[in-house]
C-alpha cells in the first residue's frame, strides 16, 4: 500500500509539471514563419520604461544613431526599441558595408521620466564582434555567396526554413546574419582589420583582406552558425536532412573558412526569447563543429 501511494503521488506531480510547460508553450511558442520579433521581452522589463520608450522614441533613435557614428564610424537604422528595467535596448542595422545587426543600450530615469541621451553604451565586445564578422564577410564576399547559394538550394529541396528577416532586424542583434546563418568571431586576429576600419571607414576590401591574410587566423576563431527550422508544424527535426547538411558542409569547397555549427529545430520558436532550440533539436556543436580551412 505504501508503494502504491508513493506511485500515485508521482503520477499526480508529473502531469502538473507537464501542464505548466505546455501552458508556457501554448502562450509563447509560434510557427517560425509567423515570427516577426513581436512578443520579445527582456528580463526585468518594466511597463513604466516601455511607456517612456514610446514617448521618447525620436530622441532615443537620434541618440543611438549619433553614438554609432561617433564611436564606430557607422551609420545605422533603428529597427526596434525594447524597454528594460532602467533603460532600453535598441536594435539596429548598419547602412551599407560592412553589414551587420547589433544593439546598444540607453539609460532611462523612470523617476524623472527622462532619457539619458549622452550615456548610450554597448556591452563589451558586442558591437566590435559584429563589425569584425561583417568585415570578414565583406572581404570574402564570393565565399559567402557560395554558402548562400548552397543554403538556398537546401531551402528549395527540403522542408526547412529560416527565420524571417523582419525578426532578425527587430531582435536579432547578432552581427553578420542572414535568415539561416550568422557569424561570431572568437580570436583577436580580427582586431587589426577592425582598427583599420575605424581609422578609415572608406578603406578598400583589398587592403583589409591583405591585413587579415597576414594574421595567424585559425578556422576555429570564426564561428558560422547555420540554424534551420522544419517547415511544417508538428514535425520533428528530420535526421536525414540534418545529416545531409552536415555531410555537404564537410565536403564543400569554396565556402568561408571557419568553424561551422549546424542546428535543425522543429517548427516552433519562443517569441519571448527569440530561441528555437529545444530538447529535440539536432545540432553539431563544439566539439563536433566542422572546421573548414
Amino acid at each position: 500500500m505504501d508503494n502504491l501511494t508513493n506511485n500515485e503521488k508521482i503520477e499526480v506531480k508529473k502531469p502538473s509539471t507537464e501542464n505548466k510547460r505546455n501552458a508556457y508553450e501554448i502562450e509563447n511558442f509560434v510557427r517560425v514563419q509567423d515570427y516577426t520579433g513581436e512578443g520579445y521581452k527582456l528580463r526585468d522589463s518594466r511597463p513604466e520604461t516601455g511607456k517612456l520608450v514610446e514617448e521618447h522614441r525620436g530622441e532615443i533613435e537620434e541618440a543611438v544613431q549619433k553614438y554609432f557614428l561617433s564611436t564606430y564610424k557607422t551609420e545605422v537604422i533603428v529597427h526596434n526599441i525594447i524597454g528594460a528595467v532602467d533603460g532600453a535596448t535598441v536594435f539596429v542595422e548598419s547602412v551599407g558595408e560592412p553589414h551587420f545587426y547589433t544593439y546598444a543600450i540607453i539609460p532611462i530615469d523612470v523617476d524623472s521620466e527622462t532619457v539619458e541621451s549622452d550615456e548610450v553604451w554597448s556591452e563589451e565586445g558586442q558591437v566590435e564582434n559584429a563589425i569584425q564578422g561583417a568585415l570578414y564577410a565583406m572581404i570574402y564576399e564570393q565565399e559567402f555567396t557560395t554558402l548562400d547559394e548552397y543554403l538556398d538550394s537546401i531551402l528549395q529541396k527540403y522542408p526547412v526554413v529560416g527565420v524571417p528577416i523582419e525578426a532578425i532586424e527587430k531582435v536579432g542583434g547578432s552581427g553578420f546574419s542572414s535568415s539561416v546563418y550568422r557569424t561570431s568571431k572568437l580570436g583577436n586576429e580580427f582586431q587589426g582589420i577592425y582598427d583599420m576600419y575605424l581609422e578609415n571607414p572608406e578603406i578598400s576590401k583589398e587592403e583589409i583582406k591583405k591585413n587579415l591574410s597576414k594574421a595567424d587566423f585559425k578556422p576555429d576563431q570564426m564561428l558560422i552558425l547555420i540554424e534551420l527550422f522544419m517547415k511544417e508544424s508538428d514535425t520533428e527535426p528530420d535526421q536525414a536532412v540534418f545529416d545531409k547538411i552536415v555531410s555537404d558542409i564537410n565536403e564543400m569547397e569554396g565556402i568561408p573558412r571557419g568553424a561551422y555549427t549546424i542546428i535543425l529545430n522543429d517548427n516552433l520558436i519562443d517569441k519571448r526569447r527569440g530561441i528555437g532550440t529545444k530538447d529535440n533539436t539536432l545540432e553539431s556543436m563544439n566539439p563536433n563543429e566542422i572546421l573548414k580551412e
